[in-house]
């Protein structure tokens, strides 16, 4: 497994790294030597500290977890809990379903799941339900339009047809107040 660490507006020292490595250097045990794990520490003005987390191609599937603190162990603490608990709450869904793209490890999942086991309810595939569906007509506009739209509807986030290219895309409104937007490749 290859722990990638980068930094945004703040200086990593060997400390950080290597508490950053062995916080998540436990997950070693579940996935494959093949698998990444990036980890992006970052800080703003207000002296928050900000460590994001993605782990790539669980067969298929993206793993991603974030948190903003005062203390920058603290972030890395609370984000590698929300990472381990991601991982064992779809641990049926990262099953392989294709022979020989093996990403995850099973043999480990029990005494992993053992340690979160008291926090919170895990749910399984067949425990999910859909409180509602909705089906609408996808209108061509722009990205601007769609935010306007996603505003005027009071929601986070909106999915539209680009007037331009046809594709589906999604605008959606971000944790620091601006805006993203998702197209299809």
């Amino acid at each position: 497994m290859k722990i990638i660490i980068s930094g945004k507006q703040i200086k990593l020292t060997e400390g950080i790294k290597s508490y950053i490595e062995k916080k998540f250097g436990k997950l070693e045990k579940f996935l494959s030597p093949e698998s990444e794990i990036r980890v992006t520490v970052s800080a703003n003005k207000k002296e928050r500290q900000k460590v994001e987390v993605t782990l790539d191609n669980i067969n298929g599937h993206i793993v991603r977890a974030e948190d903003v603190q005062d203390d920058l162990y603290s972030a890395i603490d609370i984000v590698c809990d929300k990472l381990n608990r991601q991982i064992v709450k779809y641990k049926n869904k990262f099953k392989t379903r294709v022979p020989g793209k093996d990403t995850i490890r099973m043999e480990y999942f029990d005494e992993f799941i053992d340690a979160y086991e008291d926090e919170e309810p895990f749910l399984d595939d067949s425990e999910m339900t859909f409180e509602r569906k909705k089906k609408f007509y996808l209108r061509p506009m722009s990205p601007d339009e769609a935010v306007l739209q996603m505003n005027l509807l009071g929601h986070d986030f909106f999915l539209f047809k680009d007037q331009d290219t046809f594709e589906v895309c999604l605008v959606y409104r971000r944790g620091d107040g601006g805006y993203g937007l998702i197209e299809q490749e």
